[in-house]
């Protein structure tokens, strides 16, 4: 049997090839054999881009693009143009964490906003 790198991402030592590529199947990733090593350990670093493409980072200001309905809640709603500042990044679902005046701590995804 070949003797295979670990996974980068997961250090998963059960790496299989697939073509071209090798295949983590515990976390499902793939990448070329030869990728850059350097590539390969910066993959954890994600890039979180608003909705037209600009990098957005910890403590940047946004406004909200469209009227976006409060779970739990059938009247509130954040209006389309809500400054919100300050954000924080976080890596699940609503990738951005925030108090939103009038409404408190929310989160927020990141194709609903567009950088200030």
């Amino acid at each position: 049997m070949d003797n295979l790198p670990n996974c980068p991402k997961c250090n998963s030592e059960y790496t299989y090839e697939d073509g071209l590529l090798l295949v983590c199947p515990e976390c499902a990733h793939e990448w070329s054999p030869e990728a850059d090593e350097e590539a390969a350990t910066n993959i954890d670093e994600k890039v979180y881009k608003d909705s037209i493409g600009n990098i957005l980072q910890d403590g940047d200001t946004v406004l909200v693009i469209k009227d976006l309905k409060v779970d739990g809640s059938n009247t509130n709603v954040v209006k389309r143009g809500t400054k919100v500042k300050n954000i924080r990044l976080i890596d699940e679902d609503h990738d951005i964490d925030c108090k939103i005046p009038g409404f408190g701590q929310m989160g927020l995804k990141t194709k609903f906003v567009k950088k200030v």
